[in-house]
C-alpha cells in the first residue's frame, strides 16, 4: 500500500477492516485488504467491474461471511456480532430495489417497519427523509413514474429511516444523467452534516470519487493499491502542468529555469511546458518573469492530474483495461459456477 498522505489518524474510526479476505472457490474477489474509514466521512473504494468492491461492503454488512480476516463497524464484528453491525448500517444495492407499483410513502412506510421504527416515530422519520431528499413533491406518486435520479434519492431515504450509524451505496450514482448525479451528490453531503452519517460508496466513476468523498482506495484484482484524499492522490503523482505558447520557447524555458530554479521547465520549438506543485500561483509568477525578458506569450493552459493517472500509476493499468479485464475474470467465475453445479 502507498504511504499517500491521509486524514489525522486521531480521528475515531467508524470501519476497521484488517486483512479481510472474501473467496468464492479458487477464485479471490477480496485479497487481504485493511483499511480505515473515520466517523462522518464520505470514503470510497473505486475500481472497475470485477475490482472487489461489492465482495468488500457485502462482507462488512454481514450479507456473506469473509473467507479470512476481519472487521469492525463502530466496534462490532462483523463476524461475531452480525447482528448489531446491521442494525446500525444502511444499504442501498446497485440495482434498484424500491417497489415500482407503490408510491413513495408506501415504501419509505414499509422500510420503517422492516427496519423496526416505532410506530410513533414514523411519521416524523418519513417527512424528514422526505424533506432531506428533496422528494416531498412526489410522495404520493407511484414510484414506476419517477425518475432514475429520484428512485435513487429515494432508495437512500429508505436506507436512512432507521438513522443508521454508516450507510453503504453500490455505485450511487450508475445509470444517472449528470444532473441526476449532482443531485444526489448534494444528498449525500446533507445527510453527512445533518446526522454525522458515516457513508462508504463503491464506484468506477472518478468524477465521482474526485468530487465526493473525501478519501479514496483504489481496488484493483481484490487488491488496494492506495489509499488518500482524491487531491494529494493526484499530487503525489506529479504536480500541475502549464503549457506556455510563446515565440522564443527555448529562451524562455532558460529564463524560467533561472528565475525559477523550484519548477521543472522543459521547451521545444513553441511552446515550454512546465511542471509545479501549485499552478495557480506560479503562473502570475512565469508571466511576469518572461514579460520583463520581452518574450511574448499567445496562450497558457493549465491542466492537473487526473484520478485516471493515478489509477495508471498505482494499479499498473488504466481503467478501461481493467474493467475488460474484470469482465473477463466475472465471466469465467460464472463458468466454473455453472460448472459445478451441472457436476
Amino acid at each position: 500500500m502507498s504511504s499517500a498522505p491521509e486524514l489525522s489518524s486521531a480521528r475515531p474510526t467508524a470501519i476497521e477492516v484488517q486483512s479481510l479476505t472474501k473467496a468464492y472457490g479458487h477464485f479471490t474477489a477480496v485479497d487481504q485488504i485493511s483499511f480505515e474509514v473515520y466517523e462522518q466521512e464520505i470514503f470510497g473504494l473505486l475500481g472497475p467491474n470485477g475490482a472487489g468492491k461489492t465482495s468488500t461492503i457485502k462482507c462488512l454488512l454481514t450479507l456473506t461471511r469473509p473467507s479470512s480476516g476481519t472487521a469492525l463497524v463502530h466496534g462490532k464484528s462483523i463476524t461475531l456480532e452480525p447482528d448489531q453491525v446491521r442494525a446500525q448500517c444502511g444499504y442501498v444495492p446497485q440495482g434498484i430495489s424500491v417497489i415500482r407499483e407503490l408510491t413513495g410513502y408506501e415504501n419509505l412506510l414499509i422500510s420503517a417497519k422492516m427496519f423496526g421504527v416505532l410506530k410513533s416515530e414514523r411519521k416524523q422519520r418519513i417527512e424528514e427523509a422526505f424533506s432531506l431528499m428533496d422528494l416531498g413533491d412526489v410522495r404520493d406518486k407511484i414510484v414506476g413514474q419517477y425518475s432514475g435520479g429520484m428512485m435513487r434519492r429515494l432508495e437512500i431515504g429508505c436506507a436512512l429511516i432507521h438513522r443508521p450509524k454508516v450507510l453503504f451505496l453500490d455505485e450511487p450514482s450508475i445509470g444517472l444523467d449528470p444532473a441526476g448525479r449532482r443531485v444526489v451528490w448534494e444528498r449525500l453531503r446533507s445527510l453527512r452534516e445533518e446526522y454525522d452519517t458515516t457513508i462508504l460508496i463503491t464506484t468506477h466513476d472518478m468524477n465521482e470519487a474526485d468530487e465526493l468523498c473525501d478519501r479514496i482506495a483504489i481496488m484493483n484484482r481484490g487488491k488496494i493499491a492506495v489509499i488518500g484524499n482524491p487531491s494529494d492522490l493526484k499530487k503525489s503523482i506529479g504536480g500541475d502542468i502549464i503549457t506556455i505558447a510563446c515565440d522564443r520557447a527555448q529562451d524562455a524555458s532558460h529564463v524560467l529555469e533561472s528565475v525559477m530554479p523550484e519548477v521543472k521547465a522543459m521547451g521545444s520549438e513553441k511552446e515550454v511546458v512546465v511542471v509545479t506543485n501549485d499552478g495557480d500561483q506560479t503562473i502570475p509568477l512565469l508571466l511576469r518573469a518572461l514579460t520583463e525578458r520581452q518574450i511574448d506569450v499567445s496562450a497558457i493552459t493549465l491542466r492537473r492530474p487526473t484520478l485516471d493517472e493515478v489509477f495508471l500509476r498505482y494499479a499498473g493499468q488504466r481503467m478501461e483495461e481493467a474493467e475488460n479485464e474484470g469482465d473477463w475474470r466475472q465471466t469465467r467465475q460464472r463458468r466454473r459456477v455453472v460448472q459445478r453445479m451441472g457436476q
